[in-house]
């Protein structure tokens, strides 16, 4: 079980710590104000203020971001809510650099004044800086876009929603899961907005409106007589979306001995087959330990990829910038410049790509006031490139940056953050079951679970949710209790085949953590199901 997952579990009066801006300037608010909005032309003069004030003050390059970070998080249990929690945090966040170094400052006095104080702070930051720093920052050439705009295309703002109409979904959800055999289930839906406005000296003015959505529930099934439990948590995935994706069409739906979701999703159906599933797991035999083929389904797969190939290939990682939390990246520089390096089979072509609609990582503009696009990190299993921000790009000979630069919130300095990274489908036409059909012995897992990763996200262990054993081209039964053991270059490696684009779904996390002070930030990614031979596979159950 994941560490955010326990948190959930463990207490739904915890809910505030599971919102994604955790800034200390956030505040409740009621539901109505989140539609509340900010004038640009208001926003572009006080970013002016800032802009011209950091400049009289010695500043070489100067941006601002004036943000609106809106929270809402519904949480229930059984026949009870649990929790309704509605946030605003609103300030200015000024970066700037003199005598070639970084300085930060940001304020919640969203007033002229407090935004002058602010970017001279931010000066005086960048004079203290630069009497100890060696070497000056070097910043990729980034043309202005003047004044801009970007929205996530949504069709239901979740802000404009009633509570109430959650509430009643929510504990419709627990009610039928309780009908199919359910012991307790807790359900949540969160909702963000961030309403960001950027500017720079380098001309541009950008007001982005970002939305995203992540419904949840898990559902405990207790045995009474043997006193084993199990769990099945939801298979919706985070998105880049409004509240929309809560009405799923038919061909929202993927058929299979499990029914899985892309582009909307259906919670009542879900929490109906995962009560049934949670009771069938009690029933299931132990997985035997030994060399499988995985099959692995998009909903388990995004959490391997994200952390044995978007986490490695974030260059702050690979030059050891970033190392206490979470490690650094066997990824090394010569590997890259080798040009050969092979980090998976032919069949692993591995992307970035920040404009991928519906996503999580999804904006126009990064927050450098970069344009967003989408870029190779493996290409036909040889690793081709890296994540870069403006003041890295120069280490790798690229000209420009990659739009990989994110703060959570205005009171946090924007660093390199993972796009969203994904596995592209297989050219060939094939399917999940065609894909079975070719598996003597294996294992067909869906879901995320639990998972381990060394320092260089290099050796790892992951488990799932549900499990299937696979035994001459045919499903034959659950199974309980698996993990699979690898080391990156060695899984990847092991790819044989990936299902052609008609299985292409996408996964996510809502809220991955990185630096000191932490920050969180939603990323998703993408991929057909996956065929990986000779994968070993151990048994969590047993005891030495």
């Amino acid at each position: 079980m994941k560490r955010k997952d326990f948190l959930y579990l463990s207490g739904m009066g915890m809910s505030a710590l599971l919102l994604p801006d955790l800034s200390a300037y956030a505040t409740p608010i009621d539901p109505l104000q989140a539609l509340d909005r900010v004038d640009p032309k208001i926003k572009k003069e006080l970013a002016d203020v800032a802009l011209n004030a950091a400049k009289s003050k010695g500043a070489t390059y100067a941006d601002v971001r004036i943000g609106r970070y809106l929270n809402q998080f519904v949480a229930t249990r059984e026949k009870r809510v649990q929790g309704v929690a509605n946030t605003e945090s609103y300030g200015v966040g000024i970066r700037v650099i003199v005598n070639g170094c970084w300085g930060f400052a940001a304020t919640n006095q969203v007033s002229k004044d407090g935004i002058a104080k602010a970017a001279a702070q931010a000066v005086a930051v960048a004079k203290a800086n630069a009497k100890i720093q060696g070497e000056a920052v070097q910043l990729a050439p980034q043309k202005g876009y003047g004044e801009v705009s970007w929205k996530t295309p949504i069709e239901i703002n979740a802000f404009e929603v009633p509570v109430k109409e959650k509430v009643d979904l929510l504990l419709n959800v627990n009610d039928v899961a309780m009908q199919n055999g359910a012991s307790f289930v807790n359900s949540a839906i969160f909702a963000v907005n961030e309403q960001k406005y950027f500017a720079s000296t380098d001309g541009s003015y950008i007001d982005q409106d970002v939305h995203r959505i992540y419904p949840t529930f898990n559902v405990t099934r207790i045995d009474r007589t043997s006193g084993q439990f199990k769990t099945r948590n939801s298979l919706s995935s985070p998105m880049g979306k409004g509240y929309e994706y809560m009405h799923a069409r038919p061909e929202d739906k993927v058929s299979g001995i499990v029914t899985r979701y892309k582009g909307r999703y259906d919670m009542l159906e879900d929490v109906k087959e995962a009560a049934k599933v949670a009771s069938e797991k009690i029933k299931a035999k132990s997985v035997e330990p030994g060399k499988y083929d995985l099959v692995l389904d998009p909903s388990h797969l995004w959490l391997t990829i994200h952390e044995s190939v978007g986490h490695p290939t974030e260059l702050d990682r690979v030059l050891g910038y970033e190392a206490n939390y979470a490690g650094t990246s066997f990824l090394t520089l010569d590997k890259w410049k080798s040009k050969n390096f092979k980090f998976g089979s032919d069949k692993v072509n591995l992307v970035a790509d920040k404009t991928q609609v519906g996503s999580l990582g999804a904006v126009g503009y990064d927050d450098e006031g970069v344009k967003c696009k989408k870029w190779d990190l493996i290409k036909d299993g040889v690793l081709v490139n890296y994540q870069t921000i403006r003041d890295q790009a120069h280490i790798i000979g690229e000209k420009e940056s990659q739009g990989c630069c994110y703060a959570q919130g205005w009171d946090d300095v924007q660093f390199q953050r993972m796009p969203n990274v994904s596995l592209q489908p297989g050219k060939t036409k094939l399917s999940v079951d065609d894909m079975i059909k070719n598996v003597e012995k294996g294992i067909y897992i869906i879901g995320d679970g639990s998972f381990s990763i060394d320092q260089q996200r290099y050796n790892f262990q992951f488990g799932g949710q549900i499990f299937y054993e696979i035994k001459q081209g045919k499903i034959v039964g659950m199974l309980n209790d698996v993990a699979y053991q690898a080391n990156t270059q060695e899984f990847w490696n092991s790819c044989t085949d990936v299902c052609d684009e008609s299985d292409y779904r996408l996964g996510g996390s809502f809220n991955d953590g990185k630096g000191q002070p932490s920050q969180s930030s939603a990323v998703s990614h993408g991929s057909s199901t996956a065929r990986f031979n000779g994968v070993n596979v151990i048994n969590t159950a047993r005891k030495i």
